[in-house]
């Protein structure tokens, strides 16, 4: 007996097939993160002044430290956007910027418009945005700066190609302009940051850098281009010689979802494994992995003062403020200080050891950060350095609360059963 097959089938099944192939690699790639590069608890012999931790953490990060930088603390988005506004109307070359969040009538069409501007005149200006983040962006703006010649590149654009690397995203903010000078830190290009913070913005910090090592930020901007265009930026316009502007050593580390590339993670680890004295973090998001609270716990139970700043009730997801707080318990009873930011949402992202290490950068202290996106922070060796950013660091604490376990332990049960659900997206958060 024949077995008879409708021929009308055969599209059906094949695309049953695709769209399970489709379904199973969104699944598996985006929502199983990759496994941990380090599980086991780090041992520095170096404190972070001696010589040995600056040899030791190039080598183990992969990029050496470079002498000879100044650093310029910029405070929320008014005095972020206007520095960062006059770099672009000076341009004569180059200008290259990356960001997760771009949209806004106040900030995305001004900075569409400056661009366009900078084109015009005949400067090269190449402008990578993740798509997620950019999805709010008006088509107009973008239009602007494509008719006038600017490069626009949308990352991780959904595509059947790449659908299971969709949830990797590019949460860098990098601004290089002629290669010399170069912004980076947490502030996106987006209206969050244009208000001041009475009236709904962020607070936020930038860093407008130069000297040598603008070479190195400009090579981590090079990393994505390429990724994402194919196309390698050389040359003296993108990558001029550059003198010393200052005292200031600084290094580089940028960070990936491929495997061996985590190397954020593994600069928080080992910098908090030098400490002997005191640690100071902020973030706009915190829900490290458990290795990472165990890094911080035994450090606090060694004696290490430890101090952490996050956001309050005026966090953009409140969801994840539920969730982090299921992360507290242990690090509150190993004497960990958390607290509160009141007056708004609190987006800065700030590591100091010792009052001598400090890493400033797009990294939030969370999964995401450490494992799936795309990040950028610099670090920086200085005493004086360290002091002026422990000036605003103090300053922010005065309009903090400090979180204590009994407020955790009387939390609501509603509250608790909140954060035990959203914790079960920790690994995504």
């Amino acid at each position: 007996m024949k077995l008879r097959i409708n021929i009308w089938f055969i599209p059906l099944i094949v695309a049953a097939l695709f769209a399970a192939y489709l379904i199973g690699g969104i699944l598996y790639f985006n929502a199983t993160p990759k496994d941990k590069r380090i599980t086991e608890p780090i041992i520095s012999q170096y404190k972070a002044e001696e010589i040995g931790f600056r040899q030791e953490s190039g080598l183990l990060l992969g990029r050496n430290w470079v002498d000879g930088n100044h650093v310029e603390i910029l405070e929320n988005g008014d005095e972020i956007f206007s520095s960062k506004f006059d770099a672009i109307r000076k341009a004569e070359k180059s200008i290259t910027k990356e960001t997760y969040n771009y949209w806004g009538e106040s900030i995305g069409t001004p900075l569409a418009e400056e661009l366009a501007a900078a084109a015009k005149r005949g400067v090269k200006v190449h402008f990578l945005m993740d798509f997620v983040g950019s999805r709010k962006a008006d088509t107009e703006q973008l239009r602007i700066m494509e008719d006038a010649g600017v490069e626009v590149v949308r990352w991780r654009q959904p595509s059947w190609f790449q659908l299971s690397r969709f949830n990797h995203r590019t949460h860098r903010k990098i601004l290089v302009v002629d290669g010399k000078t170069a912004f980076t830190e947490g502030a996106n290009a987006a209206d969050d940051w244009y208000f001041d913070e009475e009236n709904g913005g962020f607070r936020d910090y930038h860093y407008k850098i130069r000297g040598p090592v603008v070479n190195d930020i400009q090579q981590g901007f090079s990393e994505n281009w390429v990724a994402a265009t194919g196309q390698l930026l050389t040359g003296a316009d993108y990558y001029p010689v550059l003198q010393e502007q200052g005292e200031l050593a600084i290094q580089v580390t940028s960070s990936h979802p491929r495997e061996g590339q985590k190397k954020i993670r593994k600069m928080f680890l080992y910098a908090i494994s030098s400490a002997r004295e005191s640690i100071r973090i902020t973030t706009a998001y915190f829900f490290p992995d458990h290795a990472f609270l165990d890094a911080l716990a035994e450090a606090a139970k060694i004696g290490v003062h430890i101090e952490l700043i996050v956001p309050g009730e005026n966090i953009d997801q409140a969801y994840f403020r539920l969730a982090s707080k299921n992360r507290w318990e242990q690090l509150l009873h190993a004497g960990v200080e958390i607290y509160e930011y009141q007056p708004a949402m609190y987006h800065a992202k700030l590591l100091i050891v010792d009052d001598k290490f400090v890493s400033v950068g797009s990294a939030n202290v969370d999964n995401r950060s450490f494992r799936i996106n795309d990040e950028l922070n610099v670090n920086v060796l200085s005493r004086e350095f360290a002091n002026e950013r422990i000036e605003h660091f103090n300053r922010d604490l005065q309009h903090s609360k400090k979180y204590t376990i009994e407020k955790l332990e009387n939390r609501s049960a509603w509250e608790k059963f909140a954060g035990f659900v959203t914790q079960i997206l920790g690994p995504h958060l």
